[in-house]
């Protein structure tokens, strides 16, 4: 596999759950990818460390911060399309740590704009989340339903949505806005539910520990997560650029319901506990999200691949895996 000549796409948030998977499935059609991660002083990849070796040959790695803005132009510099896809996203943690999240989302989100202005970067797709619409006042959920913060979190990728589209009013920035429900499959952190369900069971946790099972979600498979990226980054600029487009399945299942599924899947009896400390504030819940993706299935042609079962058998066969497992702390609550 060789990409030598092919445009230059760079990923930020690369070194993540999505973001290794977009990385790869870019590589894969052809793309000539620059990665950045976070600089650590251990010099880890993240996930991209997991990639076949015939991926990774055709990925420039650069350690970087997305909140520093010569950091991110240096990265962005000779890009033909920019994923932008690094965030803080855990909701708990948001909590706790409120300004961090507007550093990463926000001003990072506001350095790759300036950046991509004065690189003349011929597009940026900018990563939202279904969390700023908040519980649904009606569903399916359309773009041009209402934006609500119930967390610092999903008030932080507000901000930085309303500045995507302001550099594209202001400016006439070429960019686009993505905004994945809720992503599961291989490599996610345990953060999310489906990773915490699947992990406990996988470890012969004798009791699975959980938040509130009544919320309903609306789950994509990430390499169908991946394949929506990429179709927004490929797209004519008539059809997508400016535009805010869900990409979701359309169907929505309740937590308690998608443990059921699990344990069917890999054929074992839960018991489950609820934590206290797993409940987000009652204010601040989102109760129900299923995307309405007509308008993405419409400009680019995208559609979901995976149905839930099929995806949810992939993911629990890679997290059965002893040498995948030990990467997660199953004893522990992740925030």
């Amino acid at each position: 596999m060789s990409t030598y000549g092919s445009p230059l796409v760079a990923v930020t948030g690369a070194e993540g759950f999505i973001g290794s998977h977009l990385t790869e499935a870019l590589v894969k059609s052809g793309a000539r990818v620059r990665a950045m991660v976070l600089y650590n002083s251990f010099n880890s990849w993240g996930w991209l460390e997991k990639l076949p070796a015939e991926v990774l040959e055709n990925v420039e790695i650069v350690l970087g911060d997305v909140r520093d803005p010569v950091s991110v132009r240096e990265f962005m510099r000779g890009a033909q399309v920019v994923y932008h896809l690094a965030a803080l996203i855990a909701i708990p943690y948001s909590y706790q740590a409120p300004h961090s999240y507007v550093q990463t989302n926000v001003i990072g989100t506001l350095n790759v704009l300036e950046a991509a202005r004065d690189l003349g970067t011929p597009r940026v797709v900018h990563t939202s989340t279904s969390e700023v619409y908040g519980t649904a006042r009606s569903v399916p959920i359309h773009e041009t339903h209402p934006l609500q913060g119930q967390s610092p979190y999903s008030a932080s990728k507000i901000g930085a949505d309303k500045l995507v589209e302001s550099y594209h009013l202001s400016f006439g920035l070429p960019v686009v806005t993505l905004r994945p429900f809720n992503t599961y499959g291989p490599r996610q952190s345990a953060r999310a539910v489906i990773p915490t369900i699947i992990s406990q069971i996988a470890a012969r946790r004798p009791v699975v520990k959980i938040g509130s099972l009544a919320p309903t979600r609306d789950f994509n498979f990430v390499s169908d997560t991946a394949d929506s990226f990429i179709a927004v980054g490929t797209a004519s600029s008539d059809q997508v650029v400016g535009r805010t487009l869900n990409t979701g399945t359309g169907v929505e299942i309740s937590v308690g319901a998608l443990i059921e599924t699990i344990a069917d899947i890999m054929g074992k009896h839960v018991e489950l506990e609820q934590e206290k400390q797993r409940l987000r504030p009652d204010a601040s819940e989102v109760m129900r999200l299923v995307s309405d993706s007509s308008e993405l299935r419409r400009l680019t042609g995208w559609h979901p691949r995976h149905d839930l079962r099929r995806g949810l058998e992939q993911t629990s066969a890679w997290f059965i895996d002893p040498g995948n497992l030990s990467h997660y702390k199953t004893g522990l609550y992740s925030v």
